[in-house]
């Protein structure tokens, strides 16, 4: 089942706390829960998610808000990686495409690590192997837990989404549990779970809203 607004949370499917106490969900009641779900090899989220996670740890944790990092891979599974998590949470240094683009804009130290270190909890996200089967059964069910108003879409676009998405899950080597279950968009993406374990935001992208929903829960 797929993760509802106003509904109670899931547990994050973890397959490795890298850095900090090992949490969950479950464990945070009387916390307002932010979840920052980035990939290593994602420029975007050390450009805007976790620059603005950090910042929320920074203005709310002592008012009872608890943020966590969760890496995940939908995509480049030789480079979102466990290890390379691993690499990012011991020495500080970045990979791939995060690495050239925080690179080209004066992010980096001379070394090529982060000038800063995350301060809160990291776990990576469960990844299950695909056996690259697909059926019609999955996409429509992968649609619809996404776009609820799919069956609304005219033949055409209907048609040209439903080969986009079955091209998609035939080319991912891996699941991963937490990104399906709350059905992610890609990332950086950030989920918001209130003191009572009640999920309340789901967003994908650079949001300048964040701060207003947090303050809303307190």
């Amino acid at each position: 089942m797929v993760a509802r607004i106003g509904e109670k949370a899931p547990n994050l499917k973890v397959s490795k706390w890298v850095q900090g106490l090992p949490t969950n969900i479950d464990r945070e009641r009387d916390h307002v829960v932010l979840v920052e779900v980035f990939q290593v090899n994602c420029p975007g989220c050390f450009l805007y998610g976790l620059p603005t996670a950090i910042e929320i740890y920074r203005k709310y944790s002592k008012d009872g808000v608890r943020v966590l990092g969760l890496a995940t891979a939908f995509e480049d599974f030789d480079k979102n990686t466990l290890e390379n998590l691993e690499l990012l949470v011991s020495t500080g240094r970045v990979i791939g495409e995060t690495y050239r683009v925080l690179m080209q804009h004066g992010m980096l130290n001379p070394d090529g690590t982060l000038p800063y270190k995350i301060p809160f909890p990291i776990a990576m996200d469960m990844l299950v192997k695909n056996n690259g089967h697909v059926t019609d059964e999955m996409v429509i069910k992968y649609i619809e837990e996404r776009i609820p108003d799919f069956h609304m879409y005219g033949d055409a676009r209907r048609l040209l989404l439903i080969k986009r998405v079955r091209e998609y899950l035939e080319s991912k080597e891996y699941t991963p549990l937490t990104f399906e279950e709350y059905a992610l968009q890609g990332t950086p993406s950030s989920i918001v779970i209130d003191r009572d374990g009640i999920l309340r935001y789901v967003s994908f992208g650079y949001d300048e809203g964040l701060d207003n929903v947090i303050e809303s829960l307190l």
